[in-house]
């Protein structure tokens, strides 16, 4: 009896869907065996057997939990990121928003969220290199994405994607991002366990012991069995512990840009400096907008040196920071340092004109940016015209008239213990030996990157120090030049002093020894003493007395130099 030839093709499609069934469940169950070792190299093995599964069968759940728990193990939060990028919160809202028909009431939302969070009369904090409000997320919008998410693929994807996308969120520096996702994920978790429990006592709103972080097998154990590994924690208590941390950050960060906006600039440095400078270290991109916004309070503050070291650290960390490279260059202006200032707008240039031919932003897409590709464009025509007239300056000849007093901190006309005081705090603190310091704080989301970030950190540092030196020695210079001019002013007026007091020590000698002009015989003296008692009277002896000692006082004074009038009474005088 003959076959038909619909039957045969229809037993030819369900024998290719059983084969490739097959080979997946081979490649999955190998899978498993490699990652249960905890060998890093058996779990890059596992990797490949996974993506071989997952290029049969690109939607088989099991292989894409295993492949995003692998990459988290080996500390792959980019890959895991990239995997897993459709289920980011923040990154679904800004393309429903960009992409949806009702776009007036998504602007009067974010219009909403672009708030400030205390008022400021300050005008330092509305500078143009940065955006004076704070973009807050709205945490229950991010929910409500989320959820509304979960409710229709509820039965289909696993919960798995919220903890494990969660976490390497956290590790990539999306804090409202993973804030949200590990919350959902862990109440669903809890919500699952609840369902499965056997009887009342075994209801709990935490995780089963038996799950680890490690343990992503897929084999599950007993409840009443101990955890395979007991010197690692729960999965519960992980994220827990995890929670805990992104919200303190979270919440160091929004005090911190709070006083920034309120202008209270000595608060803002000191809530950024308790997150940059805390025991747990913090990821690589929180760290780069912490540093960034720290330089904008001390930047307001008038601490120019350590401005420019925060926009060095930010651009350590991550190269493409269009903000870090605007700011270093307008302090670096504002100290007129325009040769410097020149190779840091034509770095900008150079990253604008990237960003135009690639058409789309540096980084992946969940990096988070705070700039539009759409101003690119007019960002690109202004900086070119910068560029012409800070060359035109440079070439009229004002390369060498750096204000150094406002890049140490000091005031014109300071003492030689101050700036001694400054200098010394300032090579303390920027010491190119103490440049990488930051970077034992800082969590890496790829270790292979630390080789460069060292590197950067050094140069910019050493730049930075040797700028220091300079001037330095241009203000030390200055202010022995204006010691040697104090002390020949000091000298030439001890001179005149001392030449004024021997003119009047020398007329007093004279006048105090006077030597007659003519001798008189006794018989004319006896005759003119009896005719003088006779005519005189006392009112002509003190008239005679008073216009002697008037005539010996002007001769002196003409003498000193001192020739002004002297305002005299005239109805005073007797003679």
């Amino acid at each position: 009896m003959a076959v038909s030839p619909c039957l045969s093709v229809n037993d030819q499609k369900k024998h290719w869907w059983l084969s490739n069934r097959k080979v997946v469940d081979k490649y999955i169950k190998g899978a498993r065996s490699l990652i249960a070792t905890h060998e890093q190299s058996e779990i890059v093995s596992a990797l490949n057997l996974l993506d071989a599964a997952l290029a049969i069968s690109p939607r088989f759940e099991v292989a894409l939990e295993l492949k995003a728990r692998s990459l988290l193990y080996l500390r792959r939060f980019k890959d895991v990121a990239d995997l897993l990028q459709d289920y980011i919160p923040s990154l679904k809202m800004s393309g429903d928003d960009s992409g949806s028909v009702s776009s007036d009431n998504s602007s009067q939302h974010l219009s909403r969220e672009r708030i400030k969070l205390l008022p400021s009369n300050n005008s330092s904090s509305d500078s143009p290199g940065r955006d004076p409000s704070f973009k807050c997320f709205s945490i229950s919008e991010l929910k409500k994405k989320v959820m509304a998410g979960l409710w229709k693929n509820c039965e289909k994807e696993g919960q798995w994607r919220y903890l494990v996308l969660g976490q390497a969120c956290c590790h990539l520096g999306l804090m409202e991002d993973a804030m949200v996702l590990l919350q959902t994920g862990k109440r669903l978790a809890s919500a699952s366990f609840r369902r499965e429990s056997v009887c009342r006592s075994d209801d709990s709103f935490s995780f089963p012991n038996s799950i680890t972080t490690l343990d992503i097998s897929g084999t599950t154990a007993p409840p009443s069995m101990p955890p395979r590994n007991p010197t690692f924690f729960s999965e519960s208590e992980n994220i827990s512990q995890l929670l805990s941390h992104i919200k303190l950050l979270i919440r160091r960060r929004t005090a911190a840009i709070a006083a920034l906006d309120a202008g209270l600039f000595s608060e803002a440095i000191r809530h950024f400096s308790k997150i940059v400078d805390g025991r747990r270290p913090a990821p690589q991109s929180f760290l780069a907008e912490c540093y960034m916004q720290r330089a904008f309070a001390y930047k307001a503050a008038g601490r120019i040196a350590e401005s420019i070291s925060d926009c060095n650290k930010t651009l350590a960390l991550d190269p493409t920071c269009i903000q870090a490279l605007d700011a270093r260059a307008s302090l670096l202006e504002t100290i007129r340092c325009l040769p410097d200032c020149l190779h840091d707008l034509e770095h900008l240039k150079l990253l604008y004109n990237t960003i135009l031919r690639d058409r789309k932003l540096p980084g992946p897409a969940w990096k988070r940016h705070y700039v539009r590709y759409r101003e690119i464009p007019g960002k690109l025509c202004a900086l070119t015209t910068k560029i012409q007239q800070l060359k035109q300056r440079v070439a009229s000849g004002e390369t060498g008239n750096v204000d150094y007093y406002a890049l140490i901190g000091l005031r014109r006309g300071c003492s030689r213990s101050e700036l001694d005081r400054a200098h010394l705090l300032l090579c303390l603190r920027h010491k190119p030996d103490k440049a990488t310091n930051f970077i034992e704080r800082c969590e890496f989301a790829d270790e292979r990157d630390l080789d460069s970030i060292k590197d950067r950190a050094k140069m910019s540092a050493l730049l930075l120090y040797r700028l220091l030196q300079k001037g330095y020695s241009s203000v030390m210079s200055t202010i022995m030049d204006e010691e040697a001019a104090e002390k020949q002013r000091k000298k030439a007026t001890a001179a005149l002093q001392a030449a004024q007091a021997a003119a009047i020590q020398v007329q007093q000698t004279q006048h105090s020894n006077p030597k007659p002009e003519h001798e008189t015989s006794p018989v004319s003296s006896c005759n003119n003493k009896s005719k003088n008692t006779t005519t005189s009277s006392n009112t002509n002896v003190f008239q005679g007395v008073f216009c002697r000692d008037l005539t010996v006082v002007g001769n002196l004074l003409s003498q000193v130099g001192f020739n002004r009038p002297l305002t005299v009474k005239y109805e005073a005088l007797s003679c």
